[in-house]
């Protein structure tokens, strides 16, 4: 799994240069990456651009939003379709 791909991502996204905040994007990205695969039960595939960009995304409101619990409706539709697109693929 590449989580520093995420981190540069995420770093990218703010705009940051420096290499001052990567220990806690990517501590975020890994707390992201494991609560997907074990509180909804996926597989994540950082190779998956739709999984690499869900990471990055969620990691970089988490970044952004630390004192908010309301996910915006975008990321929990993203998240839903791909909760759904997996059942589908286990089930072929």
């Amino acid at each position: 799994m590449n989580i520093d791909l995420v981190v540069d991502l995420v770093k990218e996204k703010k705009g940051f240069r420096s290499t001052a905040r990567d220990g806690y994007i990517r501590f975020i990205a890994e707390g992201v990456v494991s609560e997907l695969e074990q509180e909804q039960g996926l597989v994540i595939d950082l190779a998956n651009p739709h999984h690499l960009m869900l990471v990055v995304d969620l990691s970089e409101w988490r970044y952004t939003n630390r004192d908010s619990e309301d996910t915006p409706r975008h990321l929990k539709f993203r998240l839903h379709n791909l909760v759904i697109s997996s059942v589908g693929d286990s089930n072929g």
